[in-house]
C-alpha cells in the first residue's frame, strides 16, 4: 500500500501540473512529468489537463502532455475524446499534436472514421452554421482571423458562447492522411482554395499532402488545373509546384524538365498578370534554355508585378548575361518600378566590368545606389560590394550610403568599404553605430573584423 505522505506528493504534483497546463507553461509541464505527475491528471472541471489545453488551443502544452504519456483516445463523461474534441475545435496545428505516434495502428476503423465524420461534418456545414445548430443562436458569428501556427492563420468563430476554428478542411486532409486514405485530386484542391487564400491552414494542408504524393497520376491530376478558369486554382497548381522542390532531394520521381516545360508553355498562354508573374517567379527556380527568351518577351509587360520578374530570367548558373539581357537590364533600371529596379541590381552584377569602369551597367548601378527608394539603395549596394570594383566612384557611393537616417544603409556602405579594403573602414563602422541583438548570421556585421584580420594582422 503507498504511504500517506507519497500519495499527497503525488496529489502535490498534479495540482502543480494542472496549474502550469492552465498557465500556459509548457517548459514546467514537462518538468512535472518528469518527476512524476500523472499525464492525465483532471483538472477542476473533472476533465483530463490535454482536455484543457485543446481549449485553450495551446500546441506547447498539448505536446509536452502527449510526448508525456497523455491519452488522447481516453472516454470523457460525455462521449467524446480529447483527439474528438481537438477535431471539433478545428484546429490543424492541434489535431496533429493530439493525433500522437501511430494513429493508424492505435485507433480502430469505427475510432477512425468517427474522427473523419465529425471532421467532414464540420467543413461540410460550416463552422458558423454547425456552431448555430449546437446553441440555437441567431444573428452573425463573430470572426477573427488568428495564426494556427507559424506560418499559417485561420478563421477563429464565435457564436453562442462557443469558439471554434474553421480549420476543418485542413483537419479532414490531415486525417484522411494519417490513415493512408488518398482522396481525390480534385477533392483536394477545391478544399486547398476555400477560401482562396495562400496562408490559409486548408491551402497549406492541401498543398503538403498532394506534394508528399509522388505518383505520377496526382502530378498529372494536380497540374491539369493550370487549364482552370478561375485564377486562385491556377495560384495553387504553382504552390504546389514551388513545395515540391523542397521534396526534389530525396524524390526519386523527379518531373523538373517537365516541369520547367509545362512552366514555360504555361508563360506564353497565361492572361491573368497576377498569375503570369507566378507563373515566372516559379519559372525561374529552374534551369531551361529558354529562360533569357521567356525573360526578354515580358521586359515590356504593363504589369510591374510581371516585370519584376524578368531580370531573374536572366539570372543563370554560367552567370553570364547576353548582350540582349544587358541592354534589357540598363532599360529596367529606369523602371518606375522600385522592386522591378531592386530586381534589376542583383541581377546585373555579371554584367558589371572592373576593367571596364565605365561601362553602362556599372554607371547603372552607381545611379541606383543613389535611387530614391531606400530599398534600392540598399540592394544596389548589395551588388557593388559583391563586385571587384575598387574604383573611387563606388567607394564614394558607399561613402554617402553613411550619411543615411537608416541603420541597414550605412551598414551595407561600411561593408562595401570594408570589401574594398578601403582605409575609412573603421570610422564608416564606427557611423553605423551598435547593432545589438539580430545580428549573429549578418556577414555585414563581420566585416570591419575581417577588414582588420586582413589589413591589421599584427592586431589578431
Amino acid at each position: 500500500m503507498e504511504s500517506p505522505g507519497h500519495g499527497s506528493h503525488v496529489e502535490s504534483l498534479d495540482d502543480r501540473l494542472v496549474s502550469a497546463a492552465q498557465a500556459g507553461d509548457a517548459d514546467a509541464v514537462r518538468a512535472l512529468l518528469e518527476e512524476g505527475s500523472d499525464p492525465n491528471a483532471a483538472g477542476r472541471n473533472g476533465l483530463p489537463v490535454l482536455c484543457s489545453a485543446v481549449a485553450a488551443y495551446d500546441t506547447e502544452v498539448a505536446e509536452a502532455l502527449v510526448e508525456g504519456g497523455a491519452d488522447p483516445d481516453r472516454a470523457l463523461p460525455d462521449g467524446t475524446t480529447p483527439l474528438l474534441r481537438a477535431v471539433d475545435l478545428g484546429s490543424p496545428a492541434m489535431v496533429t499534436t493530439v493525433l500522437g505516434p501511430q494513429p493508424l495502428l492505435r485507433l480502430s476503423p469505427a475510432e477512425r472514421e468517427g474522427l473523419l465524420a465529425a471532421a467532414r461534418n464540420w467543413y461540410e456545414t460550416g463552422a458558423a452554421e454547425e456552431l448555430r445548430r449546437r446553441t440555437g443562436a441567431f444573428g452573425p458569428a463573430e470572426t477573427l482571423l488568428v495564426q494556427d501556427n507559424e506560418n499559417n492563420h485561420i478563421d477563429q468563430v464565435s457564436l453562442g458562447g462557443l469558439t471554434v476554428r474553421a480549420g476543418h478542411g485542413a483537419v479532414l486532409t490531415e486525417l484522411e492522411w494519417a490513415f493512408r486514405i488518398l482522396a481525390p485530386v480534385e477533392e483536394l484542391v477545391a478544399r486547398g482554395v476555400r477560401p482562396p487564400d495562400e496562408n490559409h491552414v486548408n491551402w497549406s494542408a492541401s498543398r503538403f499532402v498532394l506534394a508528399l504524393r509522388r505518383s505520377k497520376e496526382t502530378w498529372s491530376a494536380v497540374v491539369a488545373f493550370r487549364h482552370h478558369p478561375l485564377p486562385d486554382h491556377r495560384l495553387f497548381v504553382l504552390s504546389y509546384l514551388r513545395i515540391r522542390l523542397l521534396f526534389e532531394s530525396s524524390n526519386r520521381h523527379s518531373y523538373a524538365k517537365a516541369e520547367s516545360q509545362l512552366l514555360a508553355a504555361w508563360a506564353a498562354e497565361e492572361t491573368d498578370s497576377a498569375v503570369l508573374a507566378q507563373v515566372l517567379s516559379t519559372y525561374n527556380t529552374y534551369e531551361h534554355p529558354d529562360q533569357e527568351a521567356v525573360g526578354l518577351r515580358y521586359a515590356d509587360h504593363p504589369d510591374p508585378r510581371v516585370r519584376r520578374e524578368v531580370p531573374d530570367c536572366f539570372i543563370t548558373n554560367d552567370a553570364v548575361l547576353t548582350d540582349a539581357a544587358t541592354t534589357t537590364l540598363l532599360t529596367l533600371a529606369r523602371d518606375p518600378d522600385a522592386a522591378v529596379r531592386c530586381a534589376v541590381c542583383e541581377a546585373i552584377g555579371p554584367a558589371v566590368d572592373p576593367i571596364a569602369p565605365f561601362s553602362e551597367a556599372r554607371q547603372a548601378l552607381l545611379a541606383l545606389i543613389r535611387d530614391t527608394d531606400p530599398d534600392v539603395r540598399a540592394c544596389a549596394a548589395a551588388t557593388l560590394s559583391r563586385s571587384d570594383d575598387r574604383t573611387p566612384a563606388v567607394a564614394d557611393a558607399f561613402m554617402a550610403l553613411l550619411d543615411e537616417d537608416d541603420r541597414l544603409l550605412r551598414l551595407a556602405g561600411a561593408y562595401g568599404l570594408a570589401r574594398q579594403d578601403d582605409p575609412r573602414t573603421e570610422e564608416a563602422y564606427e557611423r553605423v553605430g551598435p547593432l545589438g541583438p539580430g545580428f549573429e548570421h549578418d556577414d555585414r556585421a563581420d566585416g570591419l573584423w575581417r577588414w582588420r584580420r586582413r589589413n591589421k594582422p599584427e592586431q589578431h
